[in-house]
């Protein structure tokens, strides 16, 4: 892609940002909240038109927002099948193959035993399951994601990540997603994009990416980078360091 995007024509999301996602890619997109990471996710799913250039598209496009909401009690299969809308004909119902095809999804995201609950009695990170299951049963060969693992606790947010390196490994998708953990670009992310400012962006191979100079200049705190694990869980983490204050709000 090589887009533009500005809802005033004054302030950018982001100006002249030009990338390609590959097949077998995963891509990582940090951001301050109100850069436009969801709104540059919206331009490359071609839910939204950029202010200026375009994107390009050669394969179906799956995508996962943040969060579902719907104004009929849905089954958790319903969702699911909702993603296989290019796959049924007009008018038509879904077909056994549908069906099946939204079961394996499900069963990918470890919500295979949710299938006849109710989508509103689930908890947010099993409704964020729910939506990566419907974006995979679409079989499509590119998988957008805002903030996938936002709602999740400690297990499932390693479960998503598996499964994105998975999906991208074995099924050869192009996978990007957004996300407020550096950690979790370092843990999957074969190339990460950093959204700096209106007109500035960072964005190549993660290890040359990731680094505390890049991050603060993003976040606008101290950040340290350190190697953890053991064997073959060995990881850099980046670690924030926070201006805390004591009970009397100075500073310790």
């Amino acid at each position: 892609m090589r887009a533009s995007q500005s809802y005033d024509g004054e302030r950018w999301q982001f100006r002249d940002l030009d990338f390609e996602l590959s097949a077998g890619e995963i891509i990582a997109i940090l951001g301050p909240n109100g850069r436009g990471k969801s709104t540059l996710l919206r331009v490359l799913a071609g839910l939204q038109r950029p202010t200026s250039g375009g994107v390009h598209l050669n394969e179906g496009t799956g995508f996962v927002p943040q969060e579902f909401s719907g104004s009929f009690p849905y089954s958790v299969l319903d969702v699911v099948l909702m993603g296989r809308a290019r796959h049924i004909g007009l008018f038509q119902t879904p077909r056994k193959i549908d069906v099946e095809k939204a079961m394996v999804a499900l069963d990918a995201t470890g919500m295979a035993g949710y299938a006849r609950r109710n989508i509103d009695a689930l908890s947010g990170g099993e409704r964020q399951l729910v939506l990566i299951a419907r974006a995979l049963a679409g079989e499509n060969a590119i998988l957008l994601l805002d903030e996938p693992a936002s709602a999740l606790d400690l297990k499932n947010q390693d479960v998503v990540l598996s499964l994105l390196a998975t999906l991208a490994d074995r099924e050869q998708l192009a996978i990007a997603f957004t996300t407020h953990q550096p950690n979790h670009a370092v843990a999957v992310a074969d190339k990460v994009l950093l959204m700096l400012d209106q007109a500035r962006a960072v964005f190549g191979p993660t290890a040359d990416v990731m680094t505390e100079a890049n991050l603060e200049a993003l976040y606008g705190v101290p950040v340290r980078s350190t190697v953890l694990g053991s064997g073959e869980l060995m990881e850099t983490a980046f670690v924030p360091l926070f201006r805390q204050r004591n009970r009397r709000g100075s500073r310790p």
